[in-house]
């Protein structure tokens, strides 16, 4: 068979499976859910040699240092799959939920039930763990799956997937709900992106250069998030401590991830009282700064900032440093240079929160809080199946609810429309 007619019926059988997984009941859903949790841990030896495959062929091609730890799995990352597995099975089942009803003049009782979108296709990059968050969530919200995973990471995403779709045969749903695009060939992404027909939704997770080359051949519609270009806002009635302790998390905690922090903003009134002693918290932990001109006034170490730096995702420890006039001028930096993602104030002022909270348009945007906390497992969702910049259907990191939508129920008794 061609490549072309290969992607066809994973397609087509995974819109079969998604008909029988819209109308499973929430508790075989979960028995699913623990089984294939089970599984994971049971067959770790067999996915973690699928795995050293992988990792040496990555090796080999000189990949780095983090992208070979992304791609890596241990027994560790094993249990955190399944734990995250039994979290998603722990969740309420939005599907079914009425969200509403209300009664027209005539009668007629109208409500919103939630329903599964159908078959959802995930294109990723070298993160063999989002096979099994993926799978489950999807599973959880009644949709069917096709997974296309970067090709680093084929062995693992087949191995992860072989276990998971036995455990839902174990359960009596169809193996054909969880699937893996069983190919490296980029010529199967562009077929699956023509499939509108049959997929309902693609969702990609990795760096810019991917989801805009899925969002240019895609004929299907696609959750968009180019980078996360986040930002802290310091006020000038901040907490200096609590905004030190925050703007490091949010820069150093983990650098390489799309909710760190890239650009801090700093009211004026604030920056000499501020700057100095977090600008050598920064400098002990090896962060580059690349300031404005009236941020190298203070720190003069700080390399310049050029009109690139503000809308630069850098994914490492850079960040770039400007000091602003007042909330007016934060608020439309982050308007001009920001990625819709995630953004936050630390301030003691209520009504600058609030201000800040209605204006700034971005997914997620936070009071006094560091922005690494952008993310569906910390916001209570379980696990994400990745976050959103795009305004339809959803926004911000997506859940169980996000992948589902709404359909009206009407409830008559004999009403016709004159």
């Amino acid at each position: 068979m061609s490549l072309k007619s290969d992607v066809l019926q994973i397609a087509q059988s995974a819109r079969e499976a998604s008909l029988k997984l819209a109308n499973l009941n929430t508790n075989i859903k979960n028995k699913a859910l623990l089984t294939m949790a089970e599984e994971l841990l049971k067959n770790a030896d067999k996915i973690k040699k699928a795995n050293k495959k992988d990792v040496e062929t990555a090796d080999g091609k000189g990949l780095s240092k983090a992208m070979i730890d992304r791609l890596t799995v241990s027994d560790k990352v094993v249990k955190n799959m399944s734990d995250g597995i039994r979290e998603v099975a722990a969740l309420p089942d939005p599907v079914g939920e009425i969200s509403k009803m209300w009664k027209r003049p005539n009668g007629l009782l109208v409500g919103k039930m939630r329903i599964p979108l159908g078959v959802i296709g995930i294109i990723y990059e070298a993160r063999p763990n989002v096979t099994a968050d993926a799978a489950a969530l999807c599973l959880k919200s009644g949709n069917a799956v096709i997974l296309r995973g970067g090709s680093e990471a084929i062995n693992s995403n087949l191995a992860i997937a072989k276990v998971l779709q036995d455990a839902c045969k174990k359960e009596g749903i169809p193996d054909t709900a969880i699937q893996v695009v069983p190919t490296t060939d980029r010529e199967a992404v562009l077929e699956m992106l023509k499939l509108e027909e049959y997929i309902d939704l693609i969702i990609p997770r990795g760096g810019e250069g991917l989801i805009r080359f899925v969002v240019e051949n895609s004929k299907i519609p696609v959750i968009k998030h180019y980078k996360g270009v986040c930002h802290i806002f310091v006020d000038e009635s901040a907490d200096v401590d609590m905004a030190e302790k925050i703007c490091f998390n949010a820069k150093v905690q983990r650098p390489g991830v799309c909710n760190a922090m890239e650009t801090l903003l700093v009211h004026k009134k604030i920056g000499k009282r501020f700057l100095p002693k977090m600008g050598k918290k920064y400098q002990k932990a090896d962060v580059e700064l690349r300031g404005c001109a009236e941020t190298r006034k203070i720190l003069s170490y700080a390399k310049p900032a050029t009109e690139d730096d503000w809308s630069a995702e850098y994914l490492d420890l850079i960040l770039a440093v400007k000091i602003v006039k007042d909330m007016d001028e934060a608020i439309a930096h982050i308007a001009k240079y920001g990625s819709l993602h995630t953004e936050s104030i630390i301030t003691k002022d209520y009504h600058n929160s609030q201000r800040f909270l209605r204006e700034v348009n971005s997914s997620t945007v936070l009071v006094n809080a560091s922005t690494r906390f952008s993310d569906g497992f910390q916001l209570g969702l379980g696990a994400e199946i990745g976050i959103s910049t795009t305004k339809i259907h959803a926004f911000g990191p997506m859940g169980l609810e996000e992948l589902t939508t709404q359909k009206f129920i009407i409830y008559g008794d004999g009403q016709v429309r004159e």
